[in-house]
């Protein structure tokens, strides 16, 4: 039974940070995608940041703010989020998959494993 765990989540003012993590346990295999995702009440769940084999891939509208980041592929996956804006409120959810090909690095419909999520509130 595959887990993933998500922490970090908070509340803070904008232009504050916070630090996502997502620890998995319940695999002894690499998962060659793993990916944020948010999901803010009444709106879908959209992609925030993504690796594919280790190459990362962001949403326009966090590049340049958030860092996502994994030492190997069996640690633990980040996500450094600066300059965060009320916009940015949402649940955060950690996804993973044993496969995916680049171009749906951030297609939710990839993944096939996702943690319960983390609050991540930004006041304005």
């Amino acid at each position: 039974q595959v887990q993933l765990v998500e922490s970090g989540g908070g509340s803070v003012q904008a232009g504050g940070s916070l630090r996502l993590s997502c620890v998995g346990s319940g695999y002894t295999y690499s998962m060659y995608c793993m990916a944020w995702f948010r999901q803010a009440p009444g709106k879908e769940r959209e992609a925030v940041a993504g690796l594919g084999g280790g190459t990362p891939y962001y949403a326009d509208s966090v590049k340049g703010r958030f860092t996502i980041s994994q030492d190997n592929a069996k640690s633990p996956l980040y996500l450094q989020m600066s300059s965060l804006k009320p916009e940015d409120t949402a649940m955060y959810y950690c996804a993973a998959v044993g496969y995916c090909a680049g171009q749906r690095v951030l297609d939710r419909y990839s993944y096939t494993y996702w943690g319960q999520g983390t609050q991540v509130t930004v006041s304005s």
